[in-house]
């Protein structure tokens, strides 16, 4: 499963290391937030509610940031791009160890949502636009590995902070170390380059393409499609990443090092899951692969959540539940790229990808809500499992994209100029 990988060039090794490592330090910074959760409710007196807003805030403002950043990185280069996405999320999670409240903290992370999800749009573009066709469903998948590991750098961090400082200060240490990631933009600076299909389209579409194309009458469906097919995605993932700490905390009674432990098997988990869903999508096809995948994730999380199983069965679930996680992320940058024009290709990405998390963010609020009147399991396994019921909707409408060359994906700005020709008609 991994042979791929001996097979790219040094470019497209350099390529995925930068975008592996972009994804991962994203992770840690943004799961630092879930992870402090029970501390910020405990000393500010959050609600359930507000911890739930503040993911959901933090997500939709990084649908902003994704389009904005995709549409940017179209006109003005993905590498440069993705630069300033990895410094702007630095920055502000650093910012958010001074804040004092509620209100602050929301500012803080709306802005850090921003960089988040630009970095995601970009990256995703970057690396399926430079690797082989034959393998890219393995490559961009195996990009999730690199959350997993974030997430997995966050926990560890949070168990050291959280065991040898005061909770009033560790949360804010935690923070502070979210400044890190800037310095992987200089090795990016001086080893990535630009994907030549995205180079010579650049020098043929400057300044010819709209932010709207993507709601053009040849891509408004496929645009619409694909957004329900994140927003399932996400809505569902983002239910178990943003309170899954809180529920082994506060339903499960598990102390930190124990909460520690059971979350690094999820997270194990979802290291596998990235390789998993790669190799089903270049085998499979991408479609089946969300179908099946989506399908498995709504029966573990309705066991997870709702069935009396041991303590030991819900070490077990955790894996499996990290792995359909990412098993259904890791495939959405390929297939949105292989949906689309290069000309627009980073707005469409931005555009679908983090729409659907915008949209999916209303699913960690709801948790919060709805706890207030059924256990938090039930909430968690309600709104999850309504999630993957649209992923498979989503998946089953669009069109299969295994093997498909990006060069050749019809652009409709180049067919509208064609057919504007007088004398001149197109089918």
């Amino acid at each position: 499963m991994l042979k791929w990988f001996t097979e790219l060039s040094a470019p497209e090794k350099r390529t995925f290391w930068a975008c592996f490592s972009g994804w991962g330090l994203d992770a840690m910074d943004t799961q630092m937030y879930a992870l402090a959760i029970p501390t910020l409710i405990a000393l500010w007196g959050m609600t359930r509610g507000q911890a739930g807003l503040l993911g959901t805030t933090v997500l939709i403002m990084a649908a902003l940031g994704g389009w904005g950043a995709g549409i940017l990185s179209d006109r003005y280069g993905r590498v440069r791009i993705l630069q300033l996405t990895i410094l702007w999320f630095s920055a502000f999670t650093l910012l958010s160890a001074f804040t004092n409240s509620f209100w602050q903290l929301m500012v803080t992370r709306s802005l850090q949502g921003i960089g988040f999800g630009g970095e995601w749009a970009v990256g995703a573009v970057l690396i399926s636009e430079t690797i082989n066709r034959e393998v890219r469903g393995r490559v961009v998948g195996a990009l999730q590995a690199g959350w997993a590991l974030g997430y997995g750098v966050a926990v560890l961090l949070s168990t050291i902070m959280f065991d040898y400082l005061p909770p009033a200060i560790a949360w804010r240490v935690l923070f502070g170390l979210g400044i890190f990631p800037a310095v992987l933009v200089l090795w990016i600076r001086r080893n990535i380059q630009e994907a030549p299909v995205y180079a010579k389209t650049r020098a043929q579409h400057k300044g010819k393409t709209s932010v709207w194309d993507v709601f053009s009458a040849p891509l408004r469906g496929t645009t619409l499609k694909a957004i329900l097919l994140t927003f399932g995605i996400y809505g569902g993932n983002y239910v178990m990443i943003t309170w899954l700490p809180a529920y082994l905390k506060l339903a499960l009674h598990l102390s930190i090092n124990s909460i520690g432990g059971y979350l690094a098997l999820n997270i194990l988990g979802s290291f596998a899951g990235a390789f998993l869903n790669g190799w089903m999508a270049d085998r499979l096809g991408r479609r089946y692969t969300f179908i099946t995948i989506a399908c498995c994730q709504a029966v573990a999380v309705a066991i997870y959540t709702f069935a009396p199983i041991s303590l030991t069965v819900t070490l077990f679930f955790g894996f499996l539940l990290g792995t359909l996680q990412s098993g259904t992320a890791a495939g959405t940058g390929a297939y949105i790229a292989e949906l689309f024009p290069t000309s627009i290709r980073g707005s469409a990405q931005g555009l679908c990808g983090n729409a659907g998390r915008a949209l999916g963010a209303v699913m960690p609020t709801l948790v919060g809500v709805l706890s207030a009147k059924v256990p938090l399991g039930a909430a968690m396994g309600l709104c999850a499992a309504l999630s993957y019921f649209l992923v498979v909707a989503a998946a089953w409408m669009l069109p299969e994209t295994r093997g498909r060359d990006l060069a050749d994906v019809a652009d409709p700005t180049e067919h509208t100029a064609h057919a504007s020709r007088p004398g001149e008609a197109h089918s």
